[in-house]
């Protein structure tokens, strides 16, 4: 669409003003090329723009010497500014590791410090106090649940014993950064959380390998505490991780869940079996000494016996050799003397009467009571018997 006028036969209206009525006319401030005039020089207008910027700046035209003082001093901020972004604080809790071109230079304690900046020194701040918790066998998952919820992780927790059982054992151990080895904590470890967590569950695995089950539920957890401490640190030192384990806290340990059960049944009847070979021991404990004191006792009275015995007719047969002796020297009389030593033996124990005989006397009345003859009475005064016809 043309811009002329179509009303009138004067100048018509464009999008930059009135042609030939003085106005800007067109972009570059004058009318369009029919009016005899000629389009603006972009370079020229660029020129004239850098000739504008270079008066303004201390070092332009006639300006020599305070624009190279200008720049000098603007050099010399610049510098002083940069080597300022060296400073830095250290908190009471931390220790500042310096570096130059990413080699180690040295440490910094609290308070302010200094290191050269980017890019040729930088810092690290590292807190060694903080004490930090590695979980193995469970993680903590928070909720509404107080206190959170532990979920096993297999993978970590099913371990095997020595005696071929596997056990499921959950345990936290903490750490810090030794504050005499931080520069080892920064140089040689790229992961320090998966570093612990991997050497303490491998310590773990070896400690619970070499015993069995039984005095793992029981009575070793303070000893396997204490060994996996020590078995952590020792590697993590030849590892030169700087790192400090603090300690080890078992949490869980339990045969697998889907064993549990069956292992409690194993369990009650290991303890019934304990129970009955307690009892056992305590009854043999009381009848075998009972039993062997016995054994004694008669053996002893046996050889009493023997001993007895044997002197007896030891005893025996020398009387009678003796006696066999004097008979030779005297049989009438040694016969005599053992017929009445027979007799005093025989009737020593016996009730006797001796009646005298002869005297042409009367005889003894049949039904008298002899033996009642040698008793006494009941009472005194009593009669002692009756008469004798």
């Amino acid at each position: 669409m043309p811009w002329s006028n179509q009303n009138g036969g004067g100048g018509g209206n464009g999008p930059w003003g009135q042609r030939g009525s003085g106005g800007p006319g067109g972009p570059w401030g004058q009318g369009p090329s029919g009016g005899g005039n000629k389009p603006p020089d972009l370079e020229d207008m660029l020129r004239r723009g850098q000739d504008r910027l270079r008066g303004f700046l201390p070092g332009g035209p006639g300006g020599g010497r305070i624009g190279g003082l200008g720049i000098g001093l603007i050099a010399v901020a610049a510098i002083t500014i940069w080597l300022a972004t060296g400073i830095y604080t250290v908190r009471p809790a931390e220790v500042g590791v310096n570096l130059r071109f990413g080699k180690f230079a040295g440490l910094s304690g609290e308070g302010l410090s200094y290191n050269l900046p980017y890019p040729i020194g930088s810092y690290q701040k590292i807190n060694v106090t903080t004490i930090r918790t590695v979980e193995i066998g469970a993680r903590q998952v928070e909720g509404s649940r107080r206190p959170p919820a532990r979920v096993p992780t297999n993978d970590e927790s099913l371990m095997l014993t020595g005696d071929e059982n596997i056990v499921d054992i959950d345990f936290t151990l903490q750490w810090q950064v030794d504050p005499q080895k931080v520069s080892d904590f920064v140089f040689n470890l790229a992961n320090p959380d998966g570093t612990v967590r991997v050497v303490a569950e491998s310590a773990m695995r070896e400690v619970i390998g070499r015993r069995n089950i039984q005095t793992i539920l029981t009575v070793d957890r303070a000893a396997i505490e204490a060994e996996v401490k020590q078995i952590t640190q020792d590697t993590l030192n030849r590892y030169g991780a700087g790192v400090e384990i603090l300690r080890v806290n078992l949490q869980k340990v339990d045969p697998p869940t889907q064993v549990i059960d069956a292992f409690r049944d194993v369990q009650a009847a290991r303890q019934d079996q304990d129970r009955s070979r307690n009892e056992a021991e305590t009854y043999a404990s009381r009848v075998v000494p009972e039993a062997r004191g016995e054994a004694t006792r008669i053996t002893q009275g046996a050889e009493a016996y023997k001993e007895r015995a044997t002197a007896d007719a030891t005893g025996q047969a020398a009387r009678f050799s003796q006696v066999y002796e004097e008979y030779r020297k005297a049989p009438d009389v040694i016969r005599q003397r053992i017929y009445l030593e027979t007799m005093e033996r025989v009737l020593g124990g016996t009730d006797k009467v001796l009646i005298e005989g002869g005297g042409g006397g009367s005889g003894v009345v049949p039904y008298l009571p002899l033996n009642e003859l040698t008793r006494r009475p009941a009472t005194p005064g009593a009669p002692t018997g009756g008469a004798v016809r």
